[in-house]
């Protein structure tokens, strides 16, 4: 007699488990649709200003915004599951949904469970999202935007710059703050497409429109016949080509997936140039999933530990503040590491075991 109820409670309590995860994960889905769609109105209006550039119309801007969408998704995943936890398990304790789970032998740790279990299901596919679709669809918006914009042909490559402007191609190894270029290959070709000149630059300054001064140049001349080299101390260099044109194009941590941002702070390190905002990238989204169980988490205490009638609008607000209230602490942290050359793993892994800790001790209050 024991043992059957003891086994219709486990099944009692599977069930309760499953429709909890089904809700929360119902919420968040809602949650994030509503998120992506008011990002991407605001990134519309910020995009109409640069409507009538070159070729970039509004069939471009579109195309801008269905493949910045992925990165939008993957971006705001734990905010998502936040206001979706706090609106599901809130509607279930005013409707007094989780007195009766209670009831039925579902604890409160069960309660908690159950909201990480969505949380495992949320986070594999924003990982799936974040790694596999999201990098390449944010190279793409940015190379239809930068090539609409200006006549040049622009690809991001892995590492640097890949630009053709007629028959040049130019690669650019490095851009530095000032606009200014370094380790920069021209490599000019033929009607036939074959070789004919090679050009080295150590460094390109940029002097006014159209126009560059080359710095340690090392040029050389093919044919058919003979391969003749000239080095010069600097050589002017007249170019469309302009230091607002390639920040558009630089490699950015947004069209990176980790093993390419892995890989990229391998090469800054190799080369001895600066590579903490990339670091610190690199572990923020190894830090992304402990985010959003932690914003999972800390949704417990708000409606298990909240009186019942407060309003969906009343937790919607909570939801936002702690949201926002996070986000801010994450970029101010993020930003003092950068200004003060502080170690990356800290810096992305502070903001999120703080208000795990909050959050943790919250919840064995509950108990």
């Amino acid at each position: 007699m024991v043992d059957n109820e003891s086994q219709e409670k486990g099944i009692c309590v599977n069930v309760l488990t499953g429709y909890i995860v089904k809700e929360i994960l119902k919420g968040s889905l809602i949650a994030l649709l509503i998120l992506v769609t008011l990002f991407n109105l605001f990134t519309f209006s910020d995009e109409l200003g640069d409507l009538g550039k070159g070729t970039y119309g509004l069939k471009e801007i579109f195309y801008f915004l269905a493949l910045t969408s992925p990165t939008v998704f993957y971006e705001v995943m734990p905010a998502s599951a936040l206001l979706g936890s706090l609106f599901i398990l809130g509607s279930m304790g005013n409707s007094y949904e989780l007195i009766a789970m209670r009831a039925a032998g579902l604890s409160v740790l069960g309660i908690i469970k159950s909201v990480m279990y969505a949380g495992v299901i949320l986070v594999l596919v924003s990982i799936l999202v974040g790694e596999f679709v999201a990098p390449e669809a944010e190279r793409k918006a940015q190379l239809i935007k930068a090539t609409a914009q200006n006549d040049q042909i622009v690809l991001s490559a892995r590492y640097g710059l890949w630009l053709r402007e007629g028959r040049k191609f130019i690669n650019v190894r490095q851009i530095e703050n000032n606009g200014n270029l370094a380790d920069i290959s021209i490599f000019e070709v033929d009607e036939q497409q074959h070789l004919r000149r090679s050009t080295h630059a150590e460094k390109g300054v940029f002097l006014s429109e159209k126009q560059w001064r080359l710095e340690q140049v090392r040029e050389s001349d093919v044919s058919t016949e003979q391969m003749l080299d000239n080095n010069s101390g600097q050589q002017f260099w007249t170019s469309s080509i302009a230091p607002d044109l390639l920040k558009i194009v630089i490699v950015n941590p947004n069209s990176l997936s980790l093993y390419d941002l892995a890989k990229y702070v391998d090469f800054l390190k190799t080369n001895h140039q600066k590579s903490q905002s990339f670091e610190l990238a690199f572990w923020g989204r190894v830090v992304n999933p402990l985010v959003t169980f932690v914003m999972l988490l800390v949704s417990a205490p708000f409606v298990i530990g909240v009186k019942r009638g407060v309003s969906a609008g009343g937790r919607i607000l909570i939801g936002v503040v702690i949201g926002m209230g996070f986000n801010i602490l994450d970029k101010i942290v993020g930003h003092l590491g950068l200004i003060y050359d502080l170690n990356p793993v800290l810096i992305a892994f502070i903001p999120s075991l703080a208000v795990f800790a909050l959050a943790f001790f919250a919840v064995t209050r509950l108990q």
